[in-house]
């Protein structure tokens, strides 16, 4: 199994901190070790940076670590190999360009024998099972709209979508398009929202604590996302199973 981390916000912030302690857990603290990735919009542009060695061990995850980039939706995933090879095309987040947006996703799971009937213009570029799932919900969410839907009409479809992916298997996922970040679990998910007034943060993988009182105004705010918590000393909410959110300028907003 993976392990996924997002951050949605509500101004443009770095993940150094939370990167910091994730990246631990690809081949250092934890197994996930056959590929790393991660994701910064910038607007309508995205970065995005993909490794298939060991996050713990990439000069890349370290300059990264080193060089914060500001963002308002990042998506970062560490591998560990089920389906596909250890390669560069099969190391997550994935990219898709719908409606003129760029769309992020990157799993957690295993899906078994998961052969979805694909069109032409969403198709694999690896051999994961993941990827697959990916450029399914993509097909079908373009299907089902003709153009962009509001947060609500995309969280409507991806809640009819997401239980015919479920059924092959275990469907940990985040997906974002640089406006929200969607969030399903099927086994192991956590969230957090970190607003004002800040506090102390203290990171589980490695020795690091933080006082986000000084570094963030009023205003900034925070939603991340991640398999296992990151701190030991903050509340995570644990996500029900098969249960999907959607987080919009750093909070979960409410499903109908």
């Amino acid at each position: 199994m993976c392990q996924l981390l997002g951050l949605n916000c509500a101004t443009p912030t770095d993940a150094t901190f939370s990167f910091t302690g994730f990246r631990e857990r690809g081949g250092h603290t934890d197994h996930h070790a056959d590929g790393w990735g991660i994701a910064f919009f910038e607007g309508k542009g995205l970065r995005l940076f993909i490794d298939h060695e060991s996050a713990a061990q990439s000069p890349m995850a370290a300059f990264l670590q080193a060089y914060p980039l500001k963002s308002r939706n990042i998506i970062a995933h560490v591998r560990k190999a089920t389906v596909g090879e250890v390669a560069l095309e099969n190391a997550h987040p994935f990219v898709r360009e719908l409606w003129g947006r760029q769309w992020v996703f990157a799993h957690n799971g295993d899906l078994k024998d998961y052969q979805p009937r694909l069109h032409s213009h969403f198709r694999p570029v690896g051999s994961t099972d993941s990827e697959r799932a990916f450029c399914w919900l993509m097909q079908e969410l373009h299907k089902s709209h003709a153009a962009l839907p509001t947060v609500d009409e995309l969280t409507r479809t991806l809640q009819e979508l997401i239980p015919q992916v479920r059924a092959f298997g275990t469907f940990n996922f985040l997906l974002s398009n640089g406006e929200a970040l969607w969030a399903h679990c099927s086994t192991n998910l956590h969230w957090l929202v970190r607003q004002h007034p800040f506090a102390h943060a203290k990171l589980k993988d490695c020795d690091w604590t933080v006082d986000f009182a000084a570094i963030n105004q009023p205003g900034d705010r925070a939603a991340v996302i991640v398999t296992t918590p990151l701190t030991s000393n903050e509340t995570w909410t644990a996500f029900e199973p098969n249960e999907l959110k959607v987080f919009v300028d750093g909070l979960p907003l409410e499903l109908a």
